[in-house]
Order: structure tokens, then sequence, then C-alpha cells
């Protein structure tokens, strides 16, 4: 527990590293995946991404946001291990409700104050806003500055990501008939942001895969260089994962400001099942 006694929580829309959820105490809170036999899962408790991936030939599940009562039982839980206060980091409220169903559920519990941060993101740059969380918290910035400084973040973090295969983003409405058609037939492969109201919109269109992933360290590059500093990070999923040294490498040579850390982390179940099997993403936070 930090000096603050204050939890730092987020949901399974934001992927950190594993080892450090576990090295700071994180609470995670995970998003549901649905079958349509009725059977549901916790994303990354009960269902791994390999085990979505595995089940794509029968079936493309859909997903849900955590219940009230998960959330609210996670929050009791930190409360009850001696926590004073918690800090909750949502996935963007354009991609899901999870933000304001945790609003709701942080009114009804008795002094124990939960600021919900509002990350306007997905993945591993919602991941990066998690660990400045943690970072803040640590340092012994006080609850009542965290809003500020968090929300700063949140528009310091931008994500990029593009998928091989197109399908699964046209399935889930993230990308319109004609861009999949075009991209099916010429091979323009769309690279997908977070924009200023955390929606979903194409940054860049690429013609190929190594086009595209190029195009994704081109436009951190153009990011960094607004900033003295800044912290990336690289999300590839299984099918990918060979991807990311060769990412991170081409990452550090674009970048021209001192880059802090280059932070891995696989892409959660419950986002993969609207991305598909072949992510790569890149995300840049200023500092």
């Amino acid at each position: 527990m930090n000096d603050q006694r204050t939890a730092v929580l987020t949901d399974t829309g934001s992927d950190c590293p594993p080892e450090f959820v576990a090295a700071h105490d994180v609470r995670i809170v995970p998003l549901r995946i649905n079958y349509s036999d009725g059977s549901t899962y916790e994303s990354g408790v009960d269902i791994s991404t390999d085990e979505v991936v595995a089940r794509f030939e029968q079936e493309v599940p859909k997903t849900s946001l955590p219940s009230p009562e998960r959330i609210q039982d996670e929050l009791l839980r930190a409360k009850a291990d001696g926590y004073t206060s918690a800090v909750f980091v949502s996935i963007s409220s354009g991609l899901s409700a999870t933000c304001e169903t945790v609003r709701m559920v942080a009114r009804t519990l008795d002094d124990f104050p939960v600021l919900i941060v509002d990350t306007l993101n997905i993945g591993v740059a919602a991941g990066l806003i998690v660990m400045e969380a943690v970072r803040q918290v640590e340092a012994g910035v006080p609850l009542g500055s965290l809003e500020r400084t968090l929300s700063i973040a949140a528009k310091n973090t931008n994500v990029f990501f593009t998928v091989r295969d197109l399908e699964f983003l046209r399935r889930g409405g993230r990308i319109s008939e004609t861009i999949y058609k075009l991209g099916s037939v010429l091979s323009i492969k769309p690279v997908l942001t977070c924009d200023e109201e955390g929606h979903y919109a194409i940054a860049k269109k690429a013609r190929g895969w190594e086009r595209a992933l190029d195009t994704e360290c081109k436009l951190i590059e153009g990011l960094a260089a607004k900033y003295p500093k800044v912290r990336l990070a690289v999300s590839c999923t299984s099918a990918c994962a060979d991807l990311y040294d060769q990412m991170e490498a081409a990452l550090r040579e674009r970048v021209d400001v001192p880059v802090v850390e280059v932070v891995r982390s696989e892409i959660s179940p419950a986002l993969l099942v609207h991305t598909g099997p072949t992510l790569v993403g890149v995300a840049v936070q200023g500092l």
C-alpha cells in the first residue's frame, strides 16, 4: 500500500504490463465477453486472449461493460484492504459506458472518495495513464490535485493502431464498408486513433502492411517533437509478437527527443474482440 493510501483501479480496456500491475497493486475491473450460448467471461480473468482467438472460427463474441456490482465490489475490497480513497482510470467514455457507471457507483459509497479519470483513450495508451496515476500517487500527490495532473496526462497521450485483417473492425462498425472494400481490394490499411472526444477516428491510410506500420511511427514522431521528453508504448497480439523489437527500434530511431522508456503490453481479450488477432499499436505520452 502506498503512503497516500489511495488505491489505483482500472478496467481491461486499459492495457498495462502485468508485472507493473502486480508490483503496484493496481486493481483490475474486467470488461465482459459474451457468447450467444449465454456464457459470459471476465476479460483476462476466466478467458485469455488466446482462448478468444481460438474460438473466432466458431463465433466472434460481444463485449459489455462491468456490472455496477462488480465495480462496487472492487472498490469496497480496496477499502477493506486499508485504502482510504481511490483513483479509477477508465477506458474512454467515447467508447464505453464504463466511466459513467463507475461515477454512478462512486456516488453511493460513504467515506471513500473516488476520483474517476476518463483517459479518452484505449489499450496501451490508457495503460500509460494508469501507470502515471500510480507514479503520482506513490510520489505523494494528494487526491485533490490528481484530477488536473491526470487530465493533462490524458490530453498528452495518443494511440495509433492498425491491423493486417480488417474483417473484425468492419464487423464491429469501427470502419465503414467502403474502407473495408478498399482495404481488401487495394490493400489500403487505415491507421486508427482516438480523437479529442475519445472516439475512434482514422488518422491516416497507408497502402500495405509495412507502410501502415511505418505510418504509425511517423505519427508518433510528429507528436513526440512537441514535448521535451516522452514515454512510448508498443502493443501487439500474440500473432504479431515478433514485431515488438521492430516497432521499438523504429520508434527509437525516429523520435528525436529523449525517450524515458518504451512500455510493452499485450492487448486484452475484450479489446481483441473488436480488432482481431493482427493488431499492432503504438502510443506516446508527452512529459
